[in-house]
């Protein structure tokens, strides 16, 4: 005996209609999930560009400010040199008088 002669017709046509209300509920509920996904998703794009480009402004201000440091480096390291040729010619000139 089969599970639709045990239980009736009508009995069976209201699980099917249950089944069918369910599934589509179900169906529905995750495309809505979907859906709302995809929007938050694309905000934080938003907010990933926004944070990308001050990423790069900071980055553009970090490598200025390293270039000037290493023109100011080199400027040093040009004067200490200076400054140590100075020093050995002065001790070069005090040895000979003595």
């Amino acid at each position: 005996m089969t599970f639709l002669a045990a239980i009736g017709w009508p009995t069976a046509t209201v699980i099917i209609g249950i089944l069918a209300f369910l599934t589509i509920v179900s169906c529905v509920a995750v495309w809505q999930v979907m859906a709302t996904g995809r929007s938050v998703a694309g905000g934080r794009e938003k907010e990933y560009r926004k944070l990308a480009e001050e990423l790069a402004s900071m980055q553009r201000d970090t490598t200025h400010e390293l270039q000037k440091a290493n023109e100011a480096l080199s400027h040093l390291r040009a004067q200490t040199q200076e400054l140590e040729q100075g020093l050995k010619e002065l001790d070069r000139i005090l040895k000979a008088v003595e």
